[in-house]
């Protein structure tokens, strides 16, 4: 996984960045997926969509996985996304060095994420 940020985001810009990682949930082992995204925090409306260009080993081709966080107040989030095959559901807590989520991938399949800062 390599992300490149292209431009980062200010005021009146948005962040954009190009990267490759595993591919999306679900693939086999050892897709790779390459991508090209902009994202841009909306403060009136507590949200950060985001919009990708995504080439896709599994698929063989392009897709356009797109997604937005929502800010519920006190560190919670929810997050619908669309991986540009399939559409999944994030919701949790982030606190300035962790963070817990609870996955709905597919609609289908629970899950936990789980992240931490030094």
């Amino acid at each position: 996984m390599a992300t490149i940020f292209l431009l980062t985001e200010g005021e009146q810009r948005p962040a954009l960045f190009l990267g490759t990682s595993s591919d999306r949930v679900g693939s086999p082992e050892g897709t790779q997926a390459f991508y090209l995204t902009v994202a841009k925090y909306v403060a009136p409306l507590r949200l950060s969509p985001y919009v990708s260009l995504n080439y896709s080993e599994w698929d063989n081709g392009w897709n356009v996985p797109f997604g937005a966080s929502l800010e519920l107040g006190d560190g919670f989030y929810v997050r619908p996304m669309y991986d540009g095959q399939r559409s999944h559901l994030v919701g949790g807590v982030n606190r300035e060095r962790w963070g817990l989520g609870l996955l709905w991938v597919w609609y289908e399949t629970s899950g936990v994420t789980a992240s931490f800062g030094f």
